[in-house]
Formats: structure tokens, sequence, C-alpha cells
């Protein structure tokens, strides 16, 4: 007995030896082994038909070389994602087949093995806060979060206490407003309302989404009352302060059509006293020489900080005094706390026109830009894939609040996805119109979205037509779909601003430089502009086939790629139909457009109110 068990033993410390050894050899396998998302049973990889080569090689540094085993796993390995969460990968999911192409492009490889390495850092993320969860999850089943519309609380001062927060549990929504009625008192009388968001895993605070800092004596900057608000996240720390009044009279824009800041009149000459010097020096106006400011040490204030569609609005006693525009990323949905602190006597805080979950009409400016949920049961006639990247949030906003809200997108006849690289997790699970790609966004790599594009178009919704458009592009959505109509052409089509008649750069100073070694010949075939250009099913699914079977030429500049692609399936017997569309404006907006180009988030708002107004297409500073 005693010889079986020394056996056993030696054999059990032998296989553990060979098991260290295959580990210390496969690092993929090693990661695999250890991973919290991989199943027990299976090999993550099986499911990844990877065709081609076992490496990937850049061929300007043959020495780079990356494992396919190593990029499927990080990028395509099983994970333990909800529905809701799975939408946003959708295409993610049909472009494994990039791997292998990794090299086609300038900086393909290593987009894709930044994706991998990021990628992996997020779903720990994700899956350790819902590990989190489900430590308390059967308490949080027993207790549903509540939606109230209003929270108030008087004598809301507490002793032995320096803060207050009101906790928000579902957010603000436009109209909703905060309301809060208080003595400035103590030695300097500067108080403090931050409006919170949530921290994240791993973060040790949360965001600010807005910080209102009252100061009574003014600060480093000037002697005379001000009021500072600004945004703070753990990445980016400290935004610019909004200041009121501002340190120079051309900073005070419009918010909601509201000033950022009223005017605060000098006593002496009326004149705006404006905190004009920098640093230790202080302007010579003090507390006592301002005629108005609406923050008086001793005295009582009523202040309500109401939600508007461009930012916040703070009044006091009934008069507005300061506006201040959303940020990236911080909008009010996000707050879930109001935090009072400083030489403040706190007499009421109440906050109403919240959201609930029994009155979707108080959630109406957050669900309405929200996309419709695909089915299977009603076709998309148009599908719009918009070209964004992680820093375009405010431009993304913009088409959300606009020509995202035509009768056609709210329907569902028509779908909208932006297309951005894979830093954007939470605002994808917020709107559900945002497609993540297996890679980081580099320009060199656009023209693998219009591959996603087609891909979604075709594989994802089967879509009549596929569009491909920028964030920045300001489009009438009824109006090509009636153009459409009229062409009445669902084949080997090509509708946008056709160029039947231009030669590539080969100036290395030109942003659109391309060399004889990526196109020999003289002259491009006819392509269409970038802005807004659409295919018919038939080229885009024939785009996404001859990309998987390894025939589909990757060229730089996606909207020629597209010429290219076209040209190619020409060649091989398709007829082809380039409908030119003159009402495509590249560089800029001219009235009786169909897309402007180059539009910023207020000309788009603009743009839609004038057609909401005029049923015309004009551009905005016209009559």
């Amino acid at each position: 007995m005693k010889k079986w068990y020394g056996g056993a033993l030696v054999a059990s410390l032998f296989m553990l030896l060979v098991l260290r050894y295959v580990v210390m050899k496969n690092p993929v396998e090693e990661s695999y082994l250890m991973n919290p998302f991989s199943s027990n049973a299976t090999n993550p990889l099986e499911w990844v038909h990877i065709t081609g080569s076992p490496t990937v090689q850049y061929p300007v540094n043959a020495s780079q070389v990356i494992s396919v085993d190593a990029i499927a796993f990080s990028l395509f390995a099983q994970r333990n994602l909800s529905e809701g969460e799975q939408q946003s990968l959708f295409t993610w999911n049909l472009l494994k087949n990039l791997i292998n192409h990794s090299h086609a492009l300038p900086n393909g490889v290593e987009a894709i093995k930044e994706a991998g390495s990021a990628w992996n850092s997020l779903m720990a993320l994700v899956q350790e806060k819902k590990l989190g969860y489900a430590n308390d999850n059967s308490s949080k089943k027993a207790k549903e979060k509540q939606c109230p519309h209003f929270l108030n609380k008087m004598n809301a001062t507490e002793p032995d206490k320096s803060d207050y927060k009101l906790r928000v549990p579902c957010g603000l929504t436009q109209g909703s407003s905060i309301t809060i009625i208080g003595i400035p008192n103590g030695l300097l009388g500067d108080f403090r309302i931050d409006l919170t968001g949530e921290a994240l895993p791993g973060e040790p605070d949360p965001p600010i989404i807005l910080h209102y800092n009252v100061r009574l004596h003014g600060d480093k900057m000037t002697e005379d009352p001000v009021i500072v608000q600004n945004t703070w996240t753990i990445a980016h720390d400290w935004g610019e302060e909004d200041r009121c009044p501002p340190s120079t009279p051309d900073k005070n824009r419009k918010v909601d059509e509201l000033d950022q800041c009223i005017k605060l009149v000098s006593k002496d000459d009326n004149r705006t006293v404006s905190p004009h010097s920098h640093g230790s020096r202080k302007s010579s106006v003090g507390l006592q020489g301002v005629k108005y400011f609406p923050f008086k040490h001793g005295s009582l204030f009523v202040a309500t900080l109401r939600v508007g569609s461009e930012g916040i609005q703070m009044t006091v006693d009934g008069k507005h005094i300061t506006s201040f525009a959303y940020r990236e990323t911080l909008e009010p949905w996000l707050v879930s706390e109001v935090r009072i602190s400083g030489d403040l006597k706190l007499i009421s805080v109440l906050a109403s026109g919240l959201p609930t979950s029994e009155d979707s009409d108080l959630t109406v400016n957050l669900e309405a830009l929200k996309a419709i949920p695909l089915s299977h049961q009603k076709p998309v006639d148009l599908f719009i894939g918009v070209f964004s990247t992680a820093n375009n949030f405010k431009r993304r906003m913009a088409l959300r609040r606009t020509w995202m809200q035509y009768p056609e997108v709210r329907s569902g006849t028509v779908a909208v996805r932006f297309f951005v690289g894979m830093e954007l997790w939470n605002e994808a699970r917020t709107y559900g119109d945002i497609q993540l790609m297996p890679f980081v966004d580099y320009y060199s790599l656009i023209t693998w979205k219009t591959l996603a594009i087609c891909t979604f178009g075709t594989e994802v919704v089967s879509a009549k037509f596929v569009m491909k458009t920028d964030d920045d592009a300001f489009l009438r959505v009824g109006e090509v779909v009636a153009s459409l109509s009229r062409i009445s052409m669902t084949r080997g089509l090509l509708y946008g601003l056709i160029n039947s008649d231009s030669q590539p750069h080969r100036s290395t100073d030109s942003k659109w430089f391309i060399s004889p070694e990526e196109w020999s010949e003289e002259k491009y075939p006819p392509w269409a502009h970038g802005p807004g250009y659409v295919v018919s099913y038939d080229i885009a699914k024939a785009v996404y086939n001859r990309f998987n079977e390894g025939r589909l030429k990757m060229f730089k500049l996606e909207d020629v790629a597209m010429g290219i692609w076209i040209d190619d399936m020409k060649k091989e017997g398709l007829e082809v139909r380039y409908e030119k569309e003159e009402r495509i404006f590249t560089e800029g907006c001219k009235d009786g457009y169909v897309i402007a180009h180059y539009q910023g988030p207020r000309e788009m708002m603009c743009l839609w109110q004038k057609l909401q107004e005029t049923k015309r297409a004009r551009c905005c500073g016209d009559p």
C-alpha cells in the first residue's frame, strides 16, 4: 500500500512538472487557463476558424510577428456577456478575418494588437463589476431600484457634517430641476454644488458632471465674487473653468439660447466687472464694490439648477444667472448624486421632474435618443453606417438629436449605427447605436470601417441599400429615401457625388498621398465622395464575400476603395449604374442640400431647427 501511494505521489509530481512546462511554453494557453470568462470544457479558439498562415507579419518591419492564436483569443474568445452587451458586437464577430489581413494597410497590426490588450482589460473590469453585483444580488432583487418623480429634504443641514448628499437613483433628464434653499455662513460663505455620477470599477472617485463653486471673496484670479463651473473625471482631471463673470467678454457664450453668464455690474461706473487679472494679481474692485451678485453672506437664497437640451441652467431668486454646456461623456442622465458642501446653512433641497420607470413621458429625451431595436419581422430599406471616433461624443449626440430623429429612422425602416474603435463600451450600452470594431482607430484603417458597414448592412439587417456617411455630415434622410425610390434601381447602384475623372495624389505632403506601389494607374475608376454615398445590397454583399475569400483589395482611401471594388465587379460582368447626386456638398452647406459636410454640433441643431420650422433645406446664417 505504501509503495502504491509512493508511486502515485511520484506520478503526480511528474504530471505537475509537465503541466508547468506546457504552460511556460504556451502563454496563450496559460492565459486561457487563468481567464475567468473561459469555459472549462472547451478550447475558446475552436469556434474561431482562422485560415491562412500561422503568423501575421507587417511587411515594413518583418521582426514584428504576432501569433494568430493569441490575437484571436484576445479579441474573439467567448465572453460572459448579456444579450444587450452583445448587440454592439454584431459586426465584431464577423470580422475575424481581419487578423489574416492586418498587414494590408498601414498600422493594421498595431491597431489589432492594441485592441487585444485593451479588450482584455475592459472585459476584466466588466466581469469584476458583475461579480461584485452577484455577491448581493439576492438583496437587490428583493429591493428593486426605485425612480421617484421628486425627492425633497427639509432641515437638510445635519450636525457634525460638512456636506450633504442627495441620492438621485435614476439620473436627470431634460426638464429635471434641483432647488436649493440656504444661507451662506461661516468664515467665508463659500460653498459648492456637485452633480456626480457613478464611479467605474477600480476608480476611487466618481466623475463630476457639474461642479458649481460659489466664491464670495474671489480666488487667485480676482478679489471680486465669482462663480466657477467645471467638470472632473479620473481620466482627464479638471476641465477648463467656466467663470462668471468670464475672464474675457468673448467667452460669454450661449447655451440653450441663454447667456453663459449674466453681466455683473460695478457699483461705481456701470461697467461690467470681469476678473481680468491673472496669477497673484487681483482686480481692485472688492466684494463691497459689486452692485449685484446672486449670493450674499448671511442672506437667504433660492437657487434652481434646471436641465436643458444643451446644458444646465442656474436661476437664483427667479433670475437667470449661469448656463453650463454639457461636456463629452458627461450628460445629465449619468447623475446619481447631488453633493452640497462648504460654508452654507442648508435649509431645503428639492429634486423634481426626475425620470421615473412608470412615466415614460419623463424619460422621452433619453428614450428618443436610443436606437430602435432591430427586428427580423420588419425589413430595413436603408442601413446607414456612420464613421466616428471615441472623442466625437458631441457629434454623435448632435446626430441623435437631429437627423436620426427622422420618422424613417424612428420607425425602423432606416437603421443607423456608429462605427467606432473599441473604446466606447458604456456609450454603446446606453444608446444601442454603436458597433464596436476589433481594432483601435487609425485614420489609415477607415477602409476597414467601410467593410464593417457592408458587413452589418448585409449580414445583420439585410438592407436593400447600404449607406456610408460621417459624424460631421448633416443628412436629409427623407430625401435620400425619396431619391432611391425615384431611381428605382435595386442592383448594381452607386448613388452619391460621383467623381469620374480623378488622379492619385503623388505628392508626399498630401493627406491623400498614394504611391505608385499602392495604385499604379494614372486615374481612379469612378467613385463617390466620402461624406455620403449609397450602394445596393448586391454590391455590399459582394464586398463582404470577396473579403472572406481573400479577393478584396485593401486601399487606404475608403471612398476610392469602394469605387475600385465596384470597378472589379464591373469587369466580372456586373452592370453598374453610377447615379450622381449634385446636392451633396463636401465643403460645407448650400441651400437645397441632401448632405452638408463639415457641420459642428451647433450647426447640426440649427439645420434641424430650420427644417422643422420651414420644411426647407436652408443653411444656418440665412434669413
